[in-house]
């Protein structure tokens, strides 16, 4: 087995609110002559971005790194990238490593995309020749060639990070950690930067480090997954385990099942896939509650664990005489929808009220997920599984 390219052990970092570091060495004696007789600042409160995050990542692997606003992705990157010190703990990187964190980090404002690139070329200790003869490739995938010779700082945020990915992905650095900001770039761009990606990882054997709130080109690119919560590592394994996870900590049934008192609301009762002659049928029984008598439609989403849409099941959505009536009160029901063609696998569940064409008016997350398995269609000797990554819908096909 070969060794981690990525050793992190024990990883802490601690912040105090309220508090910066020493601007002078006036500042650090008075903070040493604190500690010594014991001062404390009550004012000032500790905040732990990291607690204890241990993981490996060995050489091609695609990790990514989910987890909600301040659960630490960014620190933790910043730590990998040498930009901020660890309180404790240890990480350990071998190999070259090229960031892109943020818009604008690692280029100078003042020179040009040019120059930019051969000073990130130089920081990652590769030689003029070496940056030289990767230049061209370079600036044709960021698409910015008439702007080269112009100065960084009259870059927009997107030509920023063509130039940027651009760089961090041609420079040949061992390992490559890689922000949310591919999100300040266009569709198109993003698609190529994912490809890119999932090329250098599995062609020229670099590990990739992806931080994305986009699970679908988290589940597409990444083979292994690490899910933070407060700091903490909570799940680390297989990509598929780690969104299942993460996408379950999102939900909470308690919140999702309060009913609005002025609003149409609905709340799930009981979710059950069972199989009725060999086809998996999914029944929901629910309660709409509503103020006053509306005629309204009624949705069921599917989605991969991922987050991916899969296919919609309404009454009323695509014939308005098919909408719902809803009393005013209570009014309980039970639904069901086929689901004879989805692939085996986990799959979320959305019920949502919706006023067609107008807007969605009640919206629950179901937060456990669906598991679909059924028999082969017809005489066919398998079922389509969602974990061969082909879609979700299984189609058929005849000689003609």
């Amino acid at each position: 087995m070969s060794r981690p390219i990525i050793e992190v052990r024990g990883l802490s970092k601690r912040y105090r609110l309220g508090a910066i570091g020493a601007t002078s060495l006036r500042e650090e004696f008075a903070r040493w002559r604190d500690r010594l007789r014991g001062v404390n600042h009550a004012d000032k409160q500790d905040f732990w971005a990291l607690r204890d995050v241990s993981f490996d990542v060995l050489p091609g692997e695609v990790v990514g790194v989910v987890g909600r606003n301040g659960a630490g992705k960014s620190t933790l990157l910043k730590i990998l990238s040498r930009i901020t010190e660890p309180t404790s703990g240890t990480a350990r990187l071998r190999g070259r490593v090229a960031s892109l964190l943020e818009v604008g980090t690692g280029f100078h404002p003042e020179l040009t995309g040019r120059e930019n690139v051969f000073l990130n070329g130089a920081i990652l200790g590769m030689t003029q020749a070496e940056v030289r003869r990767k230049f061209d490739e370079i600036v044709a995938f960021a698409e910015i060639d008439q702007f080269i010779d112009t100065p960084v700082k009259r870059y927009s945020s997107g030509m920023y990070v063509r130039l940027a990915f651009a760089v961090a992905a041609h420079l040949e650095p061992e390992v490559l950690i890689v922000d949310e900001v591919l999100a300040v770039g266009d569709v198109e761009f993003q698609q190529k930067c994912l490809g890119k990606m999932q090329s250098v990882a599995s062609h020229e054997g670099r590990t990739v480090l992806f931080v994305s709130h986009n699970l679908g080109a988290v589940h597409t690119l990444c083979s292994r997954g690490i899910f933070l919560k407060k700091g903490a590592c909570v799940t680390l394994g297989p990509v598929d385990q780690v969104l299942e996870a993460y996408l379950r900590d999102g939900h909470d049934p308690q919140a999702a099942a309060v009913f609005s008192p002025t609003e149409p609301a609905l709340r799930i009762n009981r979710v059950n896939c069972r199989l009725e002659q060999g086809r998996p049928q999914l029944e929901v029984d629910l309660t709409l509650r509503s103020a006053a008598a509306r005629r309204l439609a009624l949705e069921f989403l599917l989605l991969t664990a991922s987050g991916q849409p899969v296919g919609l099941a309404a009454a009323g959505t695509y014939h308005p005489q098919e909408c719902v009536d809803i009393v005013a009160g209570d009014q309980d029901s039970t639904w069901s929808v086929d689901l004879d063609r989805l692939a085996n696998g986990s799959y979320q569940l959305v019920v949502q009220l919706v006023d067609p064409m107008v807007q969605v008016v009640a919206r629950h997350e179901v937060p456990q997920l669906i598991e679909v398995c059924r028999a082969p269609l017809g005489d066919r000797k398998r079922a389509l599984e969602l974990s061969w990554h082909a879609g979700a819908l299984e189609l058929t096909c005849r000689r003609r």
